[in-house]
């Protein structure tokens, strides 16, 4: 699985980054105009959103299946998506990293464009809007800065993150992304069912999905065990291999393949778990 942007290597992408307080960078705008050889599951370690300069691609969630052209854009919340190849060779896109710590920011210093607002959370993680003549012209103002040397660089990507925004929010007709944004804000937290459900059999350490859960890890594991009453490695490994006994007795797939489809790396240790748990070995209960 891809994670973005730590992932993200300068031989692949044109990257404009944001200088943090303690002296580390933020990826805030990656650029690439080849495309993805295969099919690729991605994990967005920030919230996202993805400008489709050139061409066509697909992109899904647990939820959704989107097909997009050039001028749409698109908002994703942090977690896991899958990116199919490019649909034709022209594939260009800008990839924005929105930063958790800048968009609390941005919300406090405009909170007169939230305080009417009490709309339910989408329930759909992908939010897809059409590019206005407005933003089209916000992106060619951005596109001159890679590669060049400014020394006033930092403080223009900073303002340049605070525009992105704002045109969103321009382009946000249904108030989905205010709904999301004011959440985020407010430091709400991902019911924990929904959470284990959609994620159980994705390879995320305890970090990333306290991160996807609005929690620090800490209070992550102190919930998930008043929640579950059990800790997260456990319920995990469970849950898991329970699923791996549904696929042994009702699929053709083999050891091999059960293994790797729950996350095991090591089929030895997936047999050693799996007869810890039910007393008879894979091949056994095919």
């Amino acid at each position: 699985m891809l994670r973005v942007p730590s992932s993200i290597q300068p031989n692949q992408f044109q990257s404009l980054n944001i200088q943090r307080a303690d002296g580390s960078e933020m990826t805030f705008v990656a650029y690439r105009s080849d495309v993805y050889p295969e099919r690729n599951e991605v994990f967005f370690e920030e919230h996202a959103v993805i400008v489709v300069l050139e061409g066509e691609k697909k992109f899904s969630s647990p939820t959704q299946e989107l097909h997009v052209h050039k001028g749409d854009i698109l908002f994703f919340q942090r977690g896991c998506y899958s990116m199919n190849e490019s649909i034709d060779n022209n594939y260009r896109s800008l990839v924005f990293f929105v930063n958790e710590k800048l968009l609390k920011e941005f919300v406090s210093q405009h909170l007169a464009l939230f305080q009417t607002h009490s709309h339910p959370l989408p329930t759909n993680p992908i939010l897809a809007f059409s590019a206005s003549p407005t933003f089209n012209t916000f992106i060619d103002s951005l596109l001159p800065y890679f590669g060049a040397r400014t020394p006033f660089l930092n403080e223009i990507l900073r303002l340049k993150f605070q525009e992105l925004l704002l045109h969103l929010l321009e382009l946000d007709t249904t108030r989905q992304l205010r709904t999301i944004l004011l959440h985020i804000y407010e430091g709400q937290k991902t019911d924990l069912d929904y959470l284990m459900s959609t994620y159980l059999l994705k390879p995320l350490s305890m970090n990333e999905l306290s991160r996807i859960s609005g929690r620090s890890l800490s209070a992550f594991k102190r919930d998930f065990e008043e929640h579950f009453h059990t800790s997260p490695g456990q319920w995990i490994r469970r849950k898991r291999l329970e699923h791996a006994h549904f696929l042994l007795r009702n699929t053709d797939q083999n050891v091999s393949e059960v293994s790797r489809e729950i996350g095991y790396e090591s089929v030895s240790h997936f047999i050693k778990a799996y007869k810890q748990q039910y007393g008879f070995t894979p091949k056994q209960a095919q």
